[in-house]
Order: C-alpha cells, then structure tokens, then sequence
C-alpha cells in the first residue's frame, strides 16, 4: 500500500523534518490515514505547519489533499482482502447457535463493547472537528437509510433544535441523489453507514464528494468502503450476538456529538429553543 507514496519520496528532495515525517506516516500508514496533521505533528514533536509543508513538497495543495489520497489508496487495499458481509439469514444461524442462558449479560457485554469502542477509536480532536464541519456548513444534509434511517430520525431532532437548514434525506417522494442534487461545497453531509453498507449511501456521499461538501461520516471502522470520502471519519462497533446490528453506541456516538455541537453554539439557539417549547406546550407535547 506504500508503493505509491515510496515512489513519490524519492522523487523529492526531503528536509531533516520532513524525512521524519515519511518515515512515520510509512511506518504508521493506516493510522496516517485518519489522524488530523495536529496530531502528527504533536507525536513527532514538530509544528504543524512542517506536515503541511511535507505534504505541499509531494505536490499535494495540502495535508487534507494528501490524506485523501493515501486513505484511497488504503480503503481500495483493504475493500480487496476484506471477508465477505454476513448477511441477516446467515448471521441468524450462527447466533442461535451461539446464544446461552445468559442472554442478558451477554448482550450487555457487547454494548458495553461497543460502547469503549467510541471512546478508543475517536478522540476530542474528532469530535470538535465534526462539530466545527456542521456548524460552519450552509445546508446540513443528513445520509441515512434502512436501519440506520432511526439514528437519522434522532439526529435531525437533536440538530434542528441547534442549527438551521438541516436537512435528512430520506422521503418516499424522492430519494437521496434528488436532495443532493443542489449541494455545493458550502454544504455538509452527516452520514451514517453500517453493514451491510448501502450502494445509496455510496451514490450519495461521491456526490457530495465531487461537489466539494464536507462530509462526516459516522461507520463501523476505518476500512469502510465509504471512508474515502470522509472529511471526518467516527468510528464505533455494532457488534451483537444477534442477527441484527446493535446501535446502541452509535445513538451514544450521536449524542457526543452533539453535545459538541451545543458547546460550541453556546446560548444562540436559546431563543429557538424557547419559541418551541411556548406552542408545543399549548397542546401538551413535551
């Protein structure tokens, strides 16, 4: 996978600095994929302008253009090799094969998990980087469909209540490639993706991709054939010992998330808020 990138090094002439940074991100090519340049630059001691001037002297405009293109090339290697999705009837054999006498705690062992996978896979960084993608965005797209369509439904909610023009993509009139169909790269896709991963939500987010938008792609982890597209990749587990997924972390993902967003909004949705709260009390909906 660091064929490519090899090539290109020995094409340049490298500062000291910027040897050091080669040698990590070869080193550590899958994790370079998806850490921010900050924290590259925090791990081997250096500014983080030397990594963006690393990545400009391959010939990149900059570090994000140059993620981009090792996580392609990451993603694509790892898409080739991965095993196969286990579809619901199958995976339906296996657990009843699997399921004991103590299905709570076993259950709840899984989500417990699940739960540490949030926590260990992103960091602060991640999350305020997510929050500042959303917030800063013109329209708010939100990418959904099947199962996921419920963390979706819960994500509109919780952002209405914050931000303006969000959007959720999913209405039986139209589809998702009809709502994106004017999106620019003043826009912000928020989408949510997990086995087995949609072709629709594929469609979409190189749609979004291609219109410049920033995307923040919420999956299982970081060889998802949808990672590519990601501005912002979170990743949580939705393991379970049952034929269908558990988005019991995803939800806890969800709500980190926004609890974010609201920091960083501070008090300016108060009033909305509070305009909310007067006419839906008048007919008892709390």
């Amino acid at each position: 996978m660091t064929e490519k990138l090899r090539a290109q090094l020995m094409g340049v002439k490298l500062t000291k600095k910027e040897k050091l940074i080669a040698e990590f991100v070869l080193d550590n090519f899958a994790e370079a994929c998806f850490i921010t340049s900050t924290e590259i630059a925090k791990r081997l001691n250096i500014s983080d302008s030397s990594v963006i001037r690393f990545t400009r002297t391959l010939g990149y405009s900059g570090f994000m253009d140059f993620q981009k293109a090792i996580r392609k090339t990451y993603t694509e290697r790892i898409s080739s090799v991965s095993e196969s999705i286990i579809v619901p009837s199958e995976r339906l054999k296996v657990s009843i094969d699997k399921l004991g006498d103590d299905i709570v705690g076993s259950y709840f062992s899984i989500v417990m998990q699940n739960l540490q996978s949030c926590i260990h896979n992103n960091n602060v960084i991640d999350f305020e980087k997510a929050a500042e993608l959303i917030t800063e965005s013109e329209r708010k797209y939100i990418v959904t469909s099947r199962a996921d369509s419920s963390i979706g439904d819960q994500m509109l909610l919780m952002l209405k209540h914050m931000l303006t023009d969000v959007y959720e993509t999913s209405h039986p009139a139209l589809n998702v490639i009809d709502h994106l169909s004017d999106i620019t790269a003043e826009d912000c896709v928020i989408a949510v993706s997990f086995p087995r991963y949609s072709e629709m939500d594929r469609l979409a987010l190189e749609m979004a991709y291609d219109a410049g938008a920033k995307i923040v792609l919420i999956t299982d982890k970081a060889s998802s054939p949808l990672a590519k597209y990601a501005t912002q990749l979170l990743t949580v587990s939705v393991d379970s010992n049952a034929f269908f997924n558990s988005y019991v972390a995803v939800a806890f993902t969800l709500e980190l998330l926004c609890t974010f967003i609201s920091k960083k909004m501070g008090h300016s949705p108060e009033g909305k808020l509070e305009r909310i709260d007067q006419y839906l009390s008048k007919v008892g909906l709390f």
